[in-house]
């Protein structure tokens, strides 16, 4: 993988060895230590390579920050605007909103606590992550399908004059 270094490093000399020879080297390091750090190293590359694919890149919906708390009150959006069974997310809010029966709101955060990503819909009676495919109930936001744990932690919501407002 790195051979020209490693040439490289054992051509050069203290004391007049040569390549190749038993003759002093640059490197304290005997070779088998050399040959190990180099397939550590490899392996660790990878480990991190693959680690940072799960975790996804770019507009994955990962939360990069905050607590997963909804923040700040103010209208969302219309009671009717929230289908019944159903439900919508506001990812700039970090909220998820659900109708799970006619009149009844909830609202959940809409951080996923398998690996912080942001919930992306609802549909089939579920909010879903798309991170890694966690399933969680409208009626109360405890998980259906996982790789998720525990629940979405629920939020305030109630409703005035036809508006739904956190808090």
């Amino acid at each position: 993988m790195n051979h020209t270094s490693r040439t490289a490093s054992t051509a050069s000399t203290d004391s007049g060895g040569s390549p190749g020879s038993d003759g002093p080297s640059a490197s304290p390091a005997p070779r088998g230590s050399t040959r190990r750090s180099v397939v550590a190293a490899a392996g660790a590359a990878g480990l991190v390579t693959a680690l940072a694919a799960c975790g996804g890149g770019g507009d994955s919906g990962k939360d990069e920050g905050g607590d997963g708390k909804a923040k700040g009150d103010g209208e969302l959006a219309k009671a009717a605007d929230i289908p019944e069974g159903g439900g919508k997310v506001f990812p700039d809010r970090k909220v998820v909103v659900t109708q799970p029966v006619k009149g009844e709101f909830k609202a959940f955060s809409a951080v996923c606590p398998h690996q912080g990503c942001v919930v992306k819909d609802v549909s089939g009676g579920t909010i879903n992550c798309p991170c890694h495919g966690s399933r969680f109930r409208v009626a109360d936001g405890s998980v259906q399908a996982g790789p998720a744990q525990g629940p979405l932690p629920e939020e305030q919501v109630s409703v005035r004059g036809g508006s739904l407002h956190l808090g």
